[in-house]
Protein backbone atom coordinates (compact mmCIF):
# COMPACT_ATOMS: atom_id res chain seq x y z
CA UNK A 1 0.00 0.00 0.00
CA UNK A 2 1.11 3.55 -0.59
CA UNK A 3 3.16 5.10 2.24
CA UNK A 4 1.05 8.27 2.26
CA UNK A 5 -2.17 6.29 2.77
CA UNK A 6 -0.53 4.30 5.60
CA UNK A 7 0.49 7.50 7.41
CA UNK A 8 -3.01 8.99 7.09
CA UNK A 9 -4.63 5.80 8.39
CA UNK A 10 -2.21 5.54 11.33
CA UNK A 11 -3.15 9.09 12.38
CA UNK A 12 -6.83 8.10 12.48
CA UNK A 13 -6.40 5.08 14.78
CA UNK A 14 -7.75 5.34 18.32
CA UNK A 15 -5.20 5.11 21.13
CA UNK A 16 -7.16 2.73 23.34
CA UNK A 17 -9.56 0.13 21.97
CA UNK A 18 -11.37 -2.39 24.19
CA UNK A 19 -10.14 -5.97 23.92
CA UNK A 20 -13.02 -8.09 22.67
CA UNK A 21 -13.44 -11.10 20.42
CA UNK A 22 -16.19 -12.78 18.43
CA UNK A 23 -18.74 -14.33 20.79
CA UNK A 24 -18.37 -11.70 23.51
CA UNK A 25 -21.39 -9.75 24.70
CA UNK A 26 -20.58 -6.06 24.45
CA UNK A 27 -22.26 -2.74 25.18
CA UNK A 28 -21.47 -0.18 22.47
CA UNK A 29 -22.04 3.50 23.25
CA UNK A 30 -22.44 5.46 20.03
CA UNK A 31 -23.06 9.15 19.37
CA UNK A 32 -26.33 9.90 17.60
CA UNK A 33 -26.90 13.35 16.10
CA UNK A 34 -30.52 14.38 15.59
CA UNK A 35 -30.73 17.83 14.10
CA UNK A 36 -28.79 20.09 16.45
CA UNK A 37 -28.94 17.71 19.42
CA UNK A 38 -26.39 15.04 20.21
CA UNK A 39 -26.94 12.08 22.51
CA UNK A 40 -25.41 8.71 23.36
CA UNK A 41 -27.25 5.55 22.36
CA UNK A 42 -26.33 2.16 23.83
CA UNK A 43 -26.51 -1.06 21.80
CA UNK A 44 -25.90 -4.32 23.69
CA UNK A 45 -25.52 -7.67 21.98
CA UNK A 46 -23.23 -10.47 20.81
CA UNK A 47 -20.30 -9.79 18.48
CA UNK A 48 -20.85 -12.03 15.45
CA UNK A 49 -17.95 -10.85 13.32
CA UNK A 50 -14.80 -8.75 13.20
CA UNK A 51 -13.16 -8.10 9.87
CA UNK A 52 -10.28 -6.31 8.15
CA UNK A 53 -7.63 -4.56 10.21
CA UNK A 54 -6.05 -1.21 10.90
CA UNK A 55 -8.17 1.88 10.37
CA UNK A 56 -10.73 -0.06 8.29
CA UNK A 57 -11.54 -2.66 10.93
CA UNK A 58 -15.25 -3.19 11.56
CA UNK A 59 -17.32 -5.30 13.93
CA UNK A 60 -20.94 -6.44 13.86
CA UNK A 61 -23.15 -6.80 16.95
CA UNK A 62 -26.44 -8.74 16.99
CA UNK A 63 -29.25 -8.46 19.52
CA UNK A 64 -32.92 -9.29 19.79
CA UNK A 65 -35.32 -6.39 20.05
CA UNK A 66 -39.01 -7.25 20.54
CA UNK A 67 -38.46 -10.73 19.11
CA UNK A 68 -36.70 -9.47 15.98
CA UNK A 69 -32.97 -9.90 15.37
CA UNK A 70 -31.15 -6.61 14.82
CA UNK A 71 -27.56 -6.29 13.60
CA UNK A 72 -25.40 -3.18 13.48
CA UNK A 73 -21.94 -2.79 12.02
CA UNK A 74 -19.53 -0.11 13.23
CA UNK A 75 -16.03 0.92 12.22
CA UNK A 76 -13.84 0.17 15.24
CA UNK A 77 -11.84 3.41 15.09
CA UNK A 78 -14.78 5.68 14.25
CA UNK A 79 -15.28 8.84 16.36
CA UNK A 80 -18.99 7.90 16.51
CA UNK A 81 -18.17 4.90 18.74
CA UNK A 82 -17.48 6.42 22.16
CA UNK A 83 -16.73 3.27 24.12
CA UNK A 84 -17.08 -0.50 24.03
CA UNK A 85 -17.67 -2.38 27.29
CA UNK A 86 -17.31 -6.15 27.48
CA UNK A 87 -20.18 -7.59 29.53
CA UNK A 88 -19.47 -11.34 29.09
CA UNK A 89 -16.74 -13.37 27.43
CA UNK A 90 -18.05 -15.97 25.00
CA UNK A 91 -16.70 -19.45 24.34
CA UNK A 92 -16.79 -20.00 20.57
CA UNK A 93 -14.83 -22.01 18.04
CA UNK A 94 -15.57 -19.95 14.94
CA UNK A 95 -14.40 -16.62 13.56
CA UNK A 96 -17.85 -15.65 12.28
CA UNK A 97 -21.08 -16.56 14.07
CA UNK A 98 -23.55 -16.28 11.19
CA UNK A 99 -25.32 -19.45 12.36
CA UNK A 100 -26.87 -17.38 15.19
CA UNK A 101 -29.08 -15.71 12.59
CA UNK A 102 -31.09 -18.91 12.20
CA UNK A 103 -31.54 -19.48 15.93
CA UNK A 104 -34.05 -18.05 18.38
CA UNK A 105 -34.30 -18.06 22.17
CA UNK A 106 -31.92 -20.21 24.20
CA UNK A 107 -30.44 -21.74 21.05
CA UNK A 108 -29.11 -18.29 20.09
CA UNK A 109 -27.07 -17.99 23.30
CA UNK A 110 -23.30 -18.31 23.41
CA UNK A 111 -21.72 -20.18 26.32
CA UNK A 112 -19.78 -18.04 28.77
CA UNK A 113 -16.04 -18.48 28.97
CA UNK A 114 -15.01 -19.39 32.51
CA UNK A 115 -11.38 -18.88 33.45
Amino acid sequence: MNEIIKKIEEAQLKDSVAEFKVGDTVRVSAKVIEGTRERTQVFEGTVIKRQNGGARETFTVRKFSNGIGVEKTWPLHSPIVEKIEVIRRGKVRRAKLFYLRDRVGKAAKVKELVK
